[in-house]
Formats: C-alpha cells, sequence, structure tokens
C-alpha cells in the first residue's frame, strides 16, 4: 500500500470522478490478469489529504456485463467499486504508474480481451469446477492465525481460481512429500486460503515484507483489525 497527494499524480490530465455505485457483487465471468503495473486508487476519512494506491491483481468481466478491477482487500478479493475499509476507505479511480494518466474505466485493450474470451470460451456453465486459474503477480500474502492474533504466520498466495459459480479464492501452498518446485498454479500441492480455519486477511507484499520485519506499526495496524 502506498500513499500518492491528491496533487499527483494529476498534472493536466486530472479527470472528475463519477459517483460511487453501490458495492453489488454480480458473479465473474472472466479474469485477466494486470501486467503493466495498473494500480487502484482509494481514499479515507483519516486522511482526506491523501490517495492510497494498491496494485491491480486482474480485471474481470462480471456477469452484468460490467469489466472491474479486482484486488485482495481485507477478507476477500473484491471489485474495485465495493473497497471499502474501517475507516470508511473507498474507491477513487485507477492510475497508470509513472504517468499522470488517471481514468475510472477499465482499459479498452481488457474489455475487448474479455470480449474474445468470452466468445472462444463461451459463458461458466452450471456444474463446472474450476474454470480459469491466473498467477498472483502483485505478491498478496495469505495471514493466518487461530490464537486472535498473539502469534500470525504468512503465506505467499500463488494463484487464483475462478469457479463455475463466479467466486474467486486464493490457492496456497501446503507442505507434501515430495516437495513439488516450483510451484506454479494448477500444482496439486495447492489448497484454497479462505477454506482454512485459521485464515484471517489478505496483504500485499509491502504490509508483509513489514509484518515479516515485525515493524511496530504495521503490527499496530493489524492488532487494530484483530478487534474490528
Amino acid at each position: 500500500m502506498t500513499q500518492a497527494n491528491r496533487q499527483h499524480p494529476g498534472g493536466n490530465n486530472v479527470v472528475s470522478f463519477p459517483p460511487r455505485r453501490k458495492a453489488a457483487k454480480p458473479p465473474i465471468l472472466r479474469l485477466s490478469p494486470e501486467y503493466d503495473g495498473i494500480e487502484l486508487l482509494y481514499a479515507n476519512d483519516h486522511h482526506p489529504d491523501k490517495l492510497f494506491s494498491l496494485k491491480v491483481l486482474a480485471w474481470a468481466r462480471l456477469a452484468n456485463g460490467d469489466t472491474v478491477a479486482m484486488v485482495p482487500w481485507l477478507k476477500e478479493p473484491v471489485t474495485a467499486m465495493a473497497l471499502a475499509d474501517p475507516l470508511n476507505g473507498r474507491w477513487e479511480g485507477y492510475r497508470l504508474p509513472g504517468s499522470d494518466y488517471l481514468f475510472v474505466n477499465a482499459p479498452e485493450h481488457k474489455v475487448k480481451e474479455m470480449d474474445a474470451a468470452l466468445s472462444f470460451f463461451g459463458k461458466p456453465q452450471p456444474g463446472e469446477q474450476a474454470i480459469q486459474e491466473i498467477p498472483d503477480t502483485i505478491g498478496t500474502h495469505a495471514v493466518f492465525s487461530d490464537d486472535d492474533f498473539h502469534t500470525i504466520s504468512l503465506m505467499e498466495v500463488v494463484s487464483w481460481k475462478l469457479f463455475a459459480d463466479g467466486t474467486l479464492s486464493a490457492m496456497v501452498a501446503q507442505e507434501n512429500d515430495p516437495v513439488e518446485t516450483p510451484i506454479l498454479p494448477g500444482a496439486e500441492c495447492l489448497t484454497t486460503a479462505q477454506s482454512l480455519p485459521a485464515f484471517r486477511y489478505f496483504f500485499q507484499h509491502g504490509i508483509a515484507n513489514k509484518l515479516k520485519e515485525r515493524d511496530p506499526e504495521a503490527l499496530a495496524a493489524v492488532a487494530i483489525l484483530a478487534k474490528s
């Protein structure tokens, strides 16, 4: 998670953002990983003069026809419009890092890619299980604790699996014998993070690394989440 001043990026390309929609949850039909580093921008009430950024995991075509960004957020992957946090966090738009380009709609090339993919593969049919699995390209970690956050463990998310019912699950590696290396999407040792009893939250790599280093601010933030 990084911070961005409201006046930057922007330059002469700052746009007015449309009213935010209610957080709806239509099923996901198809995913396209984000490989160009596009970030989601959000604000919260605690820092009204700042924008924060998260790397976009993927673009999703929803059953209602929308193409939207997906990010791992607290306990589940969510669309940009559904993003919320304990400080009333809310989506503000997208940005292309290294430039002044801000925008609110999915990139045209991603929309066309989704159109072509659904034309080729068709829509998911009832009875199908996993229909797509994409790699995690943003360093997502799953946080686990079975003692009310007195101790925590972190596991890297290897991939994200899309099921025919439109739900998206994070896949983490379980220890197995023999050890399977490298661990790639589709590996037999992968299991759904959200199905494990001790699963608590998702964090991108910046926060995860701070937790591994026992950074006081990161630990304090987790403590606040544990009480919420």
